[in-house]
């Protein structure tokens, strides 16, 4: 069972697609993923995939699966009928850990091309909605990888950006749907993590931490180690900067960006007027700019008013990138599923796949 916010949902049901012994669930914010994100999900094929959209956003999906997890009676009754549930996105430790070997062969393969030198510390940046990805990097500091930054980069939904700069997470602001949509998020589970780990490893102080963010939407980190937060630099990028991030890089290097990286990128760029810090850094690229080539075509020509498909076509041209099998066909493959939901009603609709 698992919430998407528009990445992880395919991925896993690709992979688990007629698996004997699984049924994969996946919810996600109807008004909250591209078309081709949401076409990848609605046409999948396979007796045992459920896709459900949410009339609400990301943290809603989030929130109620989390509770579902944690539900006592909803537990007992899965094992009366022999199923336990596991999670797909990176609130699973077990999909956040090979995350970690990304990190590694970026920078071996930095050694390797002669980049730098075996030891030298390397910069990270990387998009960052759960926090997932990011924690990941800072677990391969944690096993001896040498780095110097990690660059946390938001969208406009900003609240991590605060949070490094202030010590305070609130989590109490308008949610914004931008062109980023795997960023639009206000309740990073994996930063939980972190703040483990900037307490000492002390559960008690975590838990504490995260009841204040249930009760009153926020809270204020004052006993923590220093060393640890200082690896982390944060900015984040608007909507038009985003864009002209894209446009920026297309003309620099004739590459195309997907939204997520660009604000990666134009992350960067603001961190390297600001420190000056000249070490070789690495941009994580999170997606295909194929999920959103309305965003990616327009951003580039200026074009306005491309359908998805229509921009998936110039895309092409612009790019020079054959179109991905995973897109290919998309715009005739028939839906296969078209439930929507309320976000209160997401376990009656569990409770409905599984016959409990």
């Amino acid at each position: 069972m698992t919430a998407t916010s528009g990445d992880t949902g395919k991925a896993a049901m690709a992979g688990f697609a007629d698996a004997p012994g699984t049924e994969i669930i996946v919810f996600y914010p109807k008004d909250g993923v591209s078309k081709v994100q949401e076409l990848q999900m609605t046409t999948q094929t396979g007796a045992n995939t459920h896709v459900v959209g949410i009339d609400g956003n990301f943290d809603d999906a989030q929130t109620n699966v989390k509770h579902m997890f944690n539900d006592t009676d909803l537990r007992a009754r899965l094992l009366e009928h022999k199923l336990q549930f596991s999670s797909a996105n990176s609130m699973n430790i077990g999909r956040l850990v090979p995350q970690i070997v990304y990190y590694v062969y970026a920078y071996a393969q930095l050694v390797k091309t002669g980049e730098i030198t075996a030891g030298d510390k390397v910069n990270f940046t990387v998009p960052t909605g759960n926090f997932g990805n990011i924690l990941a990097a800072y677990y391969a500091k944690q096993i001896g990888l040498p780095v110097g930054k990690l660059i946390c980069a938001s969208n406009e939904n900003n609240v991590l950006t605060d949070f490094f700069k202030t010590k305070v997470y609130d989590k109490k602001r308008s949610f914004k749907v931008t062109s980023s949509p795997s960023m639009d998020i206000l309740v990073s589970s994996n930063l939980e993590r972190l703040i483990f780990h900037l307490s000492g490893n002390s559960a008690e102080k975590t838990a504490a931490l995260m009841e204040a963010l249930n009760e009153h939407g926020q809270y204020e980190l004052t006993d923590f180690d220093a060393e640890i937060l200082e690896l982390f630099a944060a900015d984040y990028a608007t909507e038009e900067e985003t864009a002209t991030e894209i446009k920026r890089v297309y003309q620099a290097s004739n590459y195309i960006e997907d939204p997520h990286t660009a604000v990666a990128s134009a992350v960067y760029q603001k961190y390297l007027v600001e420190t000056g810090d000249q070490r070789k850094t690495v941009i994580a690229s999170t997606a295909s700019p194929y999920k959103f080539p309305v965003v990616a075509v327009e951003a580039v020509t200026g074009q306005t008013g491309l359908s998805d498909f229509e921009a998936l076509d110039q895309l092409h041209e612009l790019s020079g990138v054959t179109l991905p099998p995973a897109v290919d066909g998309l715009e005739t493959a028939p839906v296969r599923h078209k439930t929507t939901v309320a976000a209160d009603q997401m376990q009656a609709a569990v409770e409905r796949y599984l016959g409990l």
